[in-house]
């Protein structure tokens, strides 16, 4: 794969997109991460017993009205719905929604938290840190640089170009610069607000080299649109040649004494 992969064109990403049927322009975008699948899973869970209990108020609602309607029985029939059949079956309804939904998602929700998204990488298990600095139009990407600190002269600095390897874990913190945006990753199924004045984090594994989206997932303002980054995953091989030239760059172009450079922070493990 090439190290500088050029973006496709607005023409070309619209004819691609013309040349979808609508059932593919429905499904989700490729997952690309190790645990992308229990974001999906958890969907559809949510999504297909949505539409169970809709098709049943649907058929009670539509099978009462024939079952019951004027010209079966032209005499109308007073309920108050206080009967005891009626309390029992409204309370088996209400229980089934709320254990079989809310319940149960809940439940799934939380161990995988607890169980995947909560267990932060270690340092012995080397991953990729990247500082992220969110601003009214722009997501600004830092990489330390081999010195393995922040804010250094040799850190490699990228706007709106995120590259990262596959098959290593990415430990992002984030922090904005005036309001809040949210850092989102459809291909990974994740995202973390980008708060002023406050550091938030996530992390993710990708698992395939290709180009993909970063988008803003938070109403920031008149121009949110244009909060639109691109990335880049490459295998371990490439991003380690990627990097390298970065960083010769980096060192031949950073300028210590323009202050806007060093935005970064310290990373305290």
């Amino acid at each position: 794969m090439s190290l500088f992969m050029p973006l496709l064109s607005a023409a070309a990403v619209n004819t691609a997109t013309k040349s979808m049927s609508l059932w593919e322009r429905m499904q989700p975008p490729e997952d690309i991460s190790v645990h992308g699948n229990l974001i999906d899973w958890l969907f559809a869970y949510t999504t297909y017993l949505n539409l169970f209990f809709f098709a049943l108020v649907c058929a009670g609602l539509f099978g009462f009205s024939y079952f019951y309607s004027a010209k079966r029985h032209p005499k109308a029939y007073y309920t108050y719905g206080n009967k005891k059949i009626h309390v029992i079956v409204a309370t088996i309804i209400g229980l089934s929604v709320f254990i079989g939904i809310d319940m149960n998602i809940t439940r799934m929700s939380n161990n995988d938290y607890i169980g995947v998204f909560a267990n932060w990488p270690k340092k012995d298990e080397n991953p990729l840190r990247v500082e992220v600095l969110a601003q009214q139009w722009a997501w600004n990407f830092r990489y330390a640089g081999k010195d393995g600190v922040f804010n250094t002269e040799d850190d490699v600095v990228q706007l709106n170009d995120l590259r990262l390897p596959t098959n290593r874990k990415i430990i992002f913190q984030v922090l904005s610069k005036d309001v809040i945006h949210s850092l989102y990753f459809p291909n990974a199924r994740r995202k973390v607000d980008a708060i002023p004045g406050r550091l938030t984090r996530l992390w993710w594994e990708p698992t395939k080299a290709g180009d993909w989206d970063i988008a803003c997932a938070e109403m920031c303002g008149t121009y949110h649109y244009r909060m639109k980054a691109h990335l880049t995953t490459y295998s371990p091989e490439d991003f380690e040649a990627w990097m390298n030239e970065a960083q010769k760059r980096a060192l031949a172009m950073n300028d210590p004494e323009n202050p806007e450079l060093f935005w970064g922070w310290k990373w305290d493990w």
